[in-house]
């Protein structure tokens, strides 16, 4: 199996593409936007481009990946080693303004997605899109790999009366896309105005592939992302951040862990748990009580009872589901002591978090009213999607 060349990969090595940019180059990245070598794209383009390497523009969590949180807003500065301003896309705008975007004639995206609906870059990307609609500004996505890979597709499509930042599309939860591949989905089926869009695809992905496969460094693309095995265990622990429970923020083991002071691990999982996964008939994970002390975020110095998600065969696995079926059971286990997070949440005042995050209000209920875990069937209706998906795939 070769190592997978990445957009950026792609780019440093073919001298007459880099020809074809010959203006004035703007980057959004962050941390993860790093070659093969694990050389950072500033420093590449730095190479590429010189005195016309212009402006940088950082995403959520910022251009260093520093700012943990939802609604915490990282700043516009003037880098001091490479010179250049840093404009925040996270901060009093999430879309470039006219005086950000003045004097570039190309602006590259170099993102590391996490293949889930609920994460924001992808939505950065289709704001920057939707904004350079009437520019002439060539936007120009160096594409990276979806690291829960390309293939499966799970959950329901979102419904846009729950819209936000963590949702602006009508995609499944794990939608299967490359962030290539996700602005090339926005411009044929989302948007009448087109943006001047080039996608430099990557060498060597396959759809099957996991980021494990493609043989490439992870850095985090968000604080709490650390390894390369939570993006498959973050579409089913991020419907947490619309509850109190911690979902293990303030830990080593962000988002595979979930866990509140009340909960009594070894007992939930033997009276509660263990059953509920039999008779949901889910596969390819195991679940380990745990204990553990958030140091920061919620429920912080506070010692949790909780459980760590272990995904033990990824082609089985579905997080989404898994997910659901967590949220349910401990719903019911912890009762009077569960709660809803209020708004706001991701400048959303109005919405139950939950809701925004789930893309819909039936989710709530379908755990309040304990439900099967045979009626999620009921929440996904993705043919209209598969078919959309298959028109704009780069990768077959």
């Amino acid at each position: 199996m070769r190592k997978v060349s990445t957009g950026l990969d792609v780019l440093v090595k073919d001298v007459n593409l880099q020809e074809a940019f010959n203006g004035n180059i703007g980057l959004l990245c962050h941390n993860a936007s790093v070659d093969s070598a694990c050389v950072h794209a500033t420093l590449r383009f730095k190479e590429l481009f010189g005195d016309r390497f212009m402006k940088l523009f950082g995403p959520q969590h910022g251009f260093t990946t520093d700012a943990q949180d939802n609604m915490i807003e990282t700043n516009h500065y003037k880098h001091p080693y490479f010179k250049m301003p840093v404009y925040s896309l996270y901060s009093e705008t999430r879309i470039p303004t006219d005086e950000m975007l003045e004097g570039i004639d190309h602006l590259f995206v170099d993102l590391q997605d996490v293949g889930c609906r609920m994460y924001t870059y992808i939505y950065t990307l289709t704001l920057l899109l939707e904004k350079c609609s009437n520019k002439a500004i060539e936007i120009i996505v160096l594409d990276r790999p979806n690291p829960i890979n390309g293939i499966d597709i799970e959950g329901n499509v979102l419904d846009l009366e729950f819209k936000s930042f963590i949702g602006r599309h009508a995609i499944p939860v794990r939608h299967g896309m490359t962030i290539g591949e996700v602005a090339l989905m926005h411009q044929k089926f989302w948007v009448k105005d087109k943006a001047n869009l080039r996608v430099i695809k990557m060498q060597h992905w396959e759809r099957y592939m996991c980021f494990q496969d493609t043989k490439l460094p992870w850095l985090l693309p968000s604080p709490n992302l650390a390894r390369a095995e939570s993006t498959f265990t973050f579409p089913a622990t991020v419907l947490f951040e619309g509850t109190i429970l911690s979902e293990g923020r303030g830990t080593s083991q962000p988002l595979e862990i979930i866990g509140h002071p009340k909960i009594e691990p070894f007992s939930f999982y033997e009276n509660y748990l263990s059953e509920a996964i039999k008779k949901s008939k889910l596969e390819g994970f195991k679940l380990r009580p745990i204990t553990f002390l958030p140091t920061f975020h919620k429920q912080a110095d506070k010692v949790c009872g909780g459980i760590q998600i272990h995904v033990t065969d990824k082609s089985t696995y579905k997080p989404w589901r898994v997910g659901q079926l967590l949220m349910r059971e401990l719903y019911h286990y912890l009762e009077k002591d569960f709660d809803w997070i209020q708004p706001p949440y991701e400048y959303n005042y109005d919405q139950m978090p939950i809701d925004i995050i789930n893309g819909t209000d039936k989710l709530r209920r379908w755990v309040v009213n304990n439900d099967s875990v045979e009626m999620l069937n009921d929440f996904e209706n993705l043919s209209d999607y598969k078919l959309q998906l298959d028109d704009i795939k780069i990768y077959l």
